[in-house]
Formats: structure tokens, sequence, C-alpha cells
């Protein structure tokens, strides 16, 4: 019974991560523009989100949120703005060249930063937050063994982070990155609107009944 139901939830949390959203963009565009280290590091920072959710689901998150829905409003709020300041940073340096070459004399984008900025991307979105919660609800036993506050968050760590890694290896190659240095300004700048978009769903979601 109990591998059953870890078996149920980690394939429930495969379909979901596979599913394009500003996580799948956000990694991709680091794997491309930047490097395939930057990639696997913003795979990190997903992977650590999505633990963190786990572990909140667990400890009665979606209890919380409906008892309180003025909280979950303003996750969704603060949500929407964060996507949305990623879209506007995007969209800014979206004509601006990129070179490949190493120049000593640049700040290169910092792994920690790269790492807190996928962590964000992640946490930015409270419906991932939900979805485990209902996950949970319906997954879990009734008794939850000690041991599964363990094991969940491993789990949805090693999904999201090995799927993002993946997206990351992939896109990191030399033929994929020839061809977003082509169209770089047309990526960017679609990758932003959908980002904007997301967000400013978002946030109307949250004001709109």
């Amino acid at each position: 019974m109990l591998l059953s139901s870890l078996i149920a939830i980690a394939a429930v949390l495969m379909m979901g991560v596979m599913s394009p959203g500003p996580s799948f963009i956000y990694v991709a565009r680091n794997s491309l523009a930047h490097s395939r280290v930057h990639g696997l590091v913003t795979s990190l920072g997903m992977g650590v989100g999505a633990a963190t959710f786990a572990l909140m689901a667990m400890l009665g998150l979606q209890r919380v949120l409906n008892a309180v829905p003025e909280l979950y409003m303003a996750l969704k709020i603060a949500g929407g703005a964060y996507l949305i300041w990623m879209a506007v940073k995007i969209f800014r340096g979206a004509s601006q060249p990129l070179t490949l070459s190493v120049n000593h004399n640049d700040a290169p984008k910092g792994l920690w930063k790269t790492f807190r900025d996928g962590l964000f991307i992640q946490l930015s979105n409270p419906k991932t937050a939900i979805v485990f919660a209902s996950i949970f609800t319906a997954l879990l036993p009734a008794s939850i063994p000690t041991v599964f506050y363990y094991v969940i968050p491993l789990m949805s760590f090693v999904i999201d982070a090995g799927w993002y890694s993946l997206v990351a290896l992939l896109l990191s190659s030399e033929k994929p990155r020839r061809v977003y240095l082509r169209i770089k300004t047309a990526v960017d700048r679609t990758s932003a609107t959908v980002l904007s978009i997301l967000g400013i769903k978002l946030i109307y979601s949250s004001l709109v009944k």
C-alpha cells in the first residue's frame, strides 16, 4: 500500500513537470544563453523549490490556504509580479548581442544567482503548491509514515531536477546554441511575453472570482 502510494505520486509528478511552463522556459533560456552549467544549476534550484513545496504540502499547506484565502491571494499576486519582473528583464536584454567568448573583464552571471533565480521561479507559482497538496491529499495514506516526510520531498527534488537537467543538457548542445544565436531576439521576446502573460493571468485570477 505504501509503495503503491509512492509510485502513484511519482507518476503524477512526472506528468506535471513535463508540462511546459515558466520553469521550462527559464531553464531552456539559461542553458542556451549562458552555459550547460548554468542550465544544470537552474535545474537544481527548480528541484529545491519542488522539494520545498512537497514538504509544505505534507505539513498541511492546503488546510492553511483554505482557511486563509487572503494568504492564497497574496501568494498569487506576489508570484505573478515576480514572473512579470523576470519577463521585463529578459525583454530588455533581448536585443543585446550574446558573445560566447570568455572575457575575464566581464562579470558573468554567477552560479549562486542562477540557482536563486531558478528557486524563485519555481516558488513564484503558488498553484504548484496547491497541486502538490491536492495530489498528496488524494494519494497519501491517511496515516503518513514518518519516513515519507523525507522520501517524498527527496523524490520531488529528483523528478524536477532530473527532468530540467535533461532539458539543460539537450538545449546546451552546439547545434541548438547556434540556432538560438541567430534567433535570440525573437526567442527572448517570445519567452518574456509568455512569462508576462502567465504572471498577468496569475494576478488576474487572484482578483477575479
